[in-house]
């Protein structure tokens, strides 16, 4: 009687390797927040110029952020290599070498900042690089291994495709911009915390001062539940601003709701899956509420 034999997992290709550096579901979010506010920048559907724009300027910002997560995996190598999360990046596995993925982030950050430069505008480029060096540099080498404050600082790196969206199609940064940055801004804490949560034990080891690490559970999960109640609030201005109406309302209150509803249970009985589940819809949350901007943008 023959036996078949057990299935050989096939390494990753080269190209694998290099695209996994670039944190791609992270990147996505990114360039869907900042095409959001590329959209929101312009009345109207927006012409086929106005569409390439938005298509050079959507590479360019994912070419400069897949460029930032590659240096993060360069200084975050070790601490990668000891977290379940994280220990199959190719930089945690020593598939590619910290000079390799060096090379490799300082080509994507200089095509994406002259693409941006002379096809988009000067200050969406200086933008964007700014975001860069807060991302990789400000945050990653300095916030995070610092203080357990790192991911509500280093948050505004977080918070600002709108932002580079917003000044691609207008050269300006308006207070439309700025709102979303701040709808971003206070979504980021209680989002990193619910992950954290349940990942409290990789954090210990790698060392990170993250909040569950050097507050506790219960801290923590309070800190979660007051922020998703002033994101409630934050995620308002929109509609009082005026660059949102009744559509957008209403889905921004039950989204925030639903939210609060998940940091609270969280709160007051906690488990791992609860937090799981919080941080999952946190990421629901976001993508839609940002959906329910483009849709009233079009609709009224």
């Amino acid at each position: 009687m023959s036996v078949a034999p057990s299935a050989v997992a096939v390494p990753p290709s080269r190209f694998q390797q290099f695209y996994a550096l670039t944190k791609p579901r992270v990147v996505q979010l990114i360039v869907f927040c900042a095409l959001i506010g590329m959209v929101l920048a312009v009345p109207g559907l927006p012409n086929a110029a106005q569409l390439g724009h938005m298509a050079l300027a959507c590479l360019g910002v994912w070419l400069v952020a897949g460029a930032a997560a590659a240096f993060n995996c360069i200084v975050e190598q070790g601490i990668d290599a000891k977290m379940k999360r994280t220990a199959w990046r190719p930089t945690a596995k020593g598939e590619l070498s910290n000079a390799q993925t060096l090379l490799f982030s300082a080509v994507l950050c200089a095509a994406g900042s002259v693409l941006l430069y002379v096809w988009i505008n000067p200050l969406t480029m200086w933008l964007t690089f700014a975001t860069f060096v807060g991302y990789a540099v400000v945050y990653t080498v300095i916030l995070k291994p610092l203080t357990p404050q790192n991911i509500v600082i280093g948050g505004a790196s977080g918070a600002m495709p709108p932002v580079l969206g917003w000044a691609a199609m207008t050269n300006d940064v308006g207070p439309e911009a700025l709102i979303l940055f701040l709808i971003i801004f206070l979504w980021t804490p209680p989002h990193f915390w619910a992950l954290a949560l349940y990942r409290v034990e990789d954090y210990r080891k790698s060392g990170l001062p993250m909040l569950p690490v050097t507050h506790g559970n219960e801290f923590t999960r309070l800190q979660v539940f007051l922020y998703t109640l002033i994101l409630l609030a934050g995620s308002m201005m929109p509609f009082i601003y005026g660059m949102s109406s009744w559509i957008y309302l209403v889905a921004a209150v039950l989204l925030s709701l639903g939210f609060c509803g998940y940091a609270f249970a969280l709160w007051r009985n906690y488990s791992d899956a609860l937090a799981r589940k919080t941080f999952r819809f946190s990421l629901i949350h976001l993508s839609v509420l940002f959906a329910a901007l483009l849709v009233d943008h079009y609709v009224l």
